[in-house]
C-alpha cells in the first residue's frame, strides 16, 4: 500500500540563503590560512579543496530537493492529476528541470576550474581562479531564484494536503454546492469540516476516518461541482473531478430535493448524467438529503419520476437528513456493504484467485470396501466424559465473589478459613506478635486472669473495710493550702514572664499620644502613694519644668555636635536607623551590602552609556577564521 507523506519534504531556501549557507560552511569547514612561501602544490591543493567543497555542498542540497519532490510519472495517477490541477504540471516539471540543470552546471564549473588550477603558477593566480569559480557558482544559483521560490510554495501547499490513500476502502461524496456533503462527513467521522449556508464553503478535499466491520475506512469530502464543460471548470471543481476519476471508491451522489441549495432537482440530475462516465466500474448510491424539509413522496410527479428512473437503472436511492440524523447510518451501511462486495467480486475475477485455488488441494480417501468401521472411543475417555457430565450436573461451590454479591455490605473477607491445619479449631487463633525478636506470647503469664480476679476481690474487701475512707474536713484544709500555694506560684510565674519581656524590649515603650491629666488628679495620686504635696506651689513646678527643658536642650545640642549630621540622617527621626543601615547586623555586613550594590550597578551603567556608534570587538583574532586546521599530531584536544 503506497502512502505519500509530503510533510517530510525539506524546506527549500531562497537563492540568497542558499549562497550564504554554502559559503559560510566552506569558510568554517576548510583551512583558512595559506602563505606565498608555501610550495606551489600545497597552494593549489588549498584552493582546489575550497572549490570542490563548495561544489559538493551545492550538489548535495540540490540533489536533496530533487529527491524529495515527487515525480509525476512515479506517483499514483490521483496525486499526479491533483498536482497538475493545483500547481500546473508543466511549470512544476520546468522548475525541477532547471534545478537539475543548475546542479550539472555547478559540477562542470568546479571541474573546469580545478583543471585550470592545476597549472596555477602563483598564490595570486590560484586565488583568483578560486574566486572566479565560487562567483560563477553563485551566479548560476542566483538565476534559480524564481524556481526555488515556486518550489517552496509548492512544498508548503503539499504539506497541507490531506493524506489520502488511493488504494484503501473509500467513500467519496460529490454533488452540487451546499447540498449537505460536509454535514454528512461530520456525522459519520470525526472530521470537523466547516459548514456554512452558502455555496463553495469547501474549497479543497477533506478526509475523515471511521470504522465499519472492524475495518478502517476513509471518507473524502469534495468541493461542489457545477454542470458546465470541463474546460470551464475552475481549480476547486477540478479537485473533485480528479478524485472521482482516480480513486477506487463507493460514490455517494448527494442531492437536495428541497432545492434549498439554489439549484433545481432537474439541474442536479443533469449534472449526475454528465459526470456519470466517471462512476463507471464503481459502486454508486444516490442520497436524497434534507428529508426533514421535504421528502420524495411530497415532490411533484416529475421530480418523483427522476428518482424512480434511477432506481429502475439499479441505482439505490436513500432518504436522509444530517440535521435529525435520520437515514445517515443506513446510507453509511449500504455504501460500505456495496463497496466490500464490489472489491470481493473484483478479486474473484482476477488471476490471483485462480493461482491461490490451484495451490489448494483437499485429499479425500477412497473406500476400500463396503464394511462399516465406526469410530473407536477408548474406555478411559468414555469414563472421563461421564465423570465430567456428573460434575457439571452437581451444584457448584460458592466462590468468594458469589458470597460478596449475596451478602452485600455484610460480607467480610476471611482469609483464614481456607488454612490447611492439623487442628481445624486453630484456624481463628491470633498469629503470635513478635517484638524485638521475641514472641510476646512466651512472656504472658497463663494465670494472669486468675490473679487479676483475686486482686479485684481483695480491693473490694479493702473498700468494704473502710481502708480508703478519709476525713473530709482535713482534706478540705489540705486542698485550700495547696490551692493557695498554686496561686502564688502562678503569680510569680507571670511576673517572671513580664520581666523577661521588658528585657527583650530594650527600654520602655512610650505611647504615641499622651493623655492630658489635671494637676489635682496627679496630687491626689501622689499623696495616695505617700508623697507630701502640700508645700509645693505653681512657681516651684514652673521653675522645675524650665530647668528640665533646658537640660534636655543642652543634651540635644551636645548630641548634635558629637554626631556627623548628614542630609539624610537630619531628616529622619532619632529612634530610626539610617535606611542604608537598617536590617544590618554589623559594620561587616554593611560593607558587604555596599560591595554587592556596586557590582550589580556596573553592567547597568555600562549599558546606559553605550551609544549607537559604540562597537566592542570581543576577539580581535577569531580562531575559526585565522587559525588553520591542525595536521595529524600527538595531541587531540580539538
Amino acid at each position: 500500500m503506497a502512502l505519500y507523506n509530503f510533510k517530510k519534504i525539506m524546506v527549500v531556501p531562497t537563492s540568497k540563503d542558499f549562497i550564504d549557507i554554502t559559503l559560510s560552511k566552506t569558510q568554517r569547514k576548510t583551512p583558512t590560512v595559506v602563505h606565498k612561501h608555501y610550495q606551489i602544490h600545497r597552494i593549489r591543493h588549498f584552493y582546489m579543496r575550497k572549490v570542490k567543497f563548495t561544489q559538493q555542498n551545492y550538489h548535495d542540497r540540490l540533489t536533496q530537493i530533487l529527491a524529495d519532490f515527487p515525480k509525476l510519472d512515479d506517483i499514483h495517477p490521483f496525486y499526479a492529476d491533483l498536482m497538475n490541477v493545483l500547481y500546473d504540471k508543466d511549470h512544476y516539471k520546468l522548475a525541477l528541470g532547471q534545478i537539475n540543470i543548475a546542479k550539472n552546471l555547478i559540477d562542470n564549473v568546479a571541474k573546469d576550474y580545478c583543471r585550470l588550477m592545476k597549472y596555477g603558477d602563483s598564490l595570486y593566480r590560484c586565488k583568483q581562479l578560486k574566486r572566479a569559480a565560487l562567483g560563477r557558482m553563485c551566479t548560476i544559483l542566483k538565476r534559480q531564484k524564481q524556481s526555488l521560490e515556486y518550489l517552496e510554495q509548492v512544498r508548503q501547499h503539499l504539506s497541507r494536503l490531506p493524506t489520502i490513500d488511493p488504494n484503501t476502502r473509500t467513500l467519496l461524496l460529490c454533488g452540487y454546492p451546499n447540498v449537505g456533503k460536509s454535514s454528512f462527513i461530520n456525522k459519520v467521522t470525526r472530521a470537523d469540516v466547516e459548514v456554512q449556508p452558502y455555496a463553495f464553503t469547501t474549497k479543497s478535499l477533506f478526509v475523515g476516518h471511521m470504522d465499519y466491520k472492524y475495518l478502517r475506512w476513509q471518507v473524502v469530502d469534495t468541493p461542489g461541482i457545477l454542470d458546465r464543460p470541463l474546460e470551464d471548470r475552475n481549480t476547486i471543481e477540478m479537485q473533485a473531478i480528479t478524485a472521482l476519476a482516480h480513486l477506487r471508491s463507493a460514490v455517494l451522489y448527494i442531492t437536495d430535493p428541497s432545492e434549498q441549495c439554489g439549484y433545481s432537482l432537474g439541474q442536479q440530475m443533469e449534472l449526475f448524467q454528465s459526470i456519470r462516465p466517471l462512476f463507471s466500474s464503481k459502486p454508486l448510491l444516490v442520497v436524497a438529503n434534507k428529508c426533514d424539509v421535504r421528502k420524495i413522496s411530497e415532490l411533484p410527479e416529475e421530480s418523483q419520476k427522476l428518482y424512480a428512473d434511477l432506481e429502475a437503472d439499479g441505482i439505490p436511492v436513500i432518504e436522509s437528513s444530517t440535521l435529525t440524523e435520520e437515514g445517515v447510518m443506513q446510507v453509511k451501511t449500504e455504501a460500505c456493504d456495496r463497496l466490500l462486495a464490489f472489491r470481493v467480486d473484483n478479486k474473484m475475477k482476477g488471476k490471483k484467485v485462480h493461482d491461490v485455488l490451484n495451490r489448494l488441494h483437499l485429499a479425500v480417501p477412497a473406500k476400500r470396501d463396503d464394511k462399516e468401521r465406526p469410530a473407536f472411543i477408548p474406555e478411559g475417555a468414555s469414563v472421563r466424559r461421564k465423570a465430567m457430565e456428573v460434575d457439571q450436573a452437581a451444584p457448584k461451590r460458592k466462590t468468594e465473589r458469589d458470597l460478596e454479591l449475596e451478602l452485600g455490605d455484610d460480607y467480610i473477607l476471611d482469609l483464614q478459613k481456607y488454612w490447611d491445619l492439623m487442628n481445624v479449631e486453630e484456624r481463628q487463633d491470633k498469629v503470635p506478635e513478635i517484638w524485638e525478636g521475641h514472641n510476646i506470647a512466651d512472656y504472658i503469664d497463663p494465670e494472669i486472669m486468675k490473679r487479676l480476679e483475686d486482686l479485684e476481690k481483695e480491693e473490694d474487701l479493702k473498700e468494704k473495710a473502710g481502708e480508703y475512707d478519709s476525713d473530709s474536713e482535713s482534706e478540705d484544709e489540705e486542698m485550700k493550702e495547696i490551692r493557695q500555694l498554686a496561686g502564688q506560684i502562678r503569680e510569680k510565674r507571670k511576673l517572671k514572664i513580664l520581666e523577661s519581656r521588658e528585657k527583650e524590649i530594650m527600654g520602655p515603650r512610650m505611647p504615641r499620644t499622651a493623655k492630658k491629666v489635671e494637676r489635682k488628679t496627679i496630687e491626689k495620686e501622689m499623696s495616695g502613694l505617700g508623697l507630701d504635696m502640700t508645700d509645693k506651689d505653681e512657681s516651684h513646678y514652673a521653675d522645675k519644668a524650665r530647668r528640665s527643658r533646658s537640660v534636655v536642650a543642652a543634651k540635644k545640642r551636645k548630641r548634635d555636635a558629637s554626631e556627623v549630621a548628614t542630609s539624610r540622617t537630619r531628616s529622619q527621626s532619632a529612634s530610626r536607623p539610617p535606611r542604608d543601615k537598617s536590617g544590618m547586623r554589623d559594620g561587616k555586613m554593611v560593607k558587604k551590602a555596599k560591595t554587592m550594590m556596586k557590582k550589580s550597578q556596573g553592567p547597568m551603567s555600562r549599558d546606559g552609556r553605550k551609544g549607537e556608534s559604540d562597537r566592542h570587538i570581543f576577539s580581535l583574532r577569531p580562531k575559526h577564521l585565522l587559525a588553520g586546521k591542525r595536521k595529524s599530531g600527538s595531541t587531540s584536544r580539538r
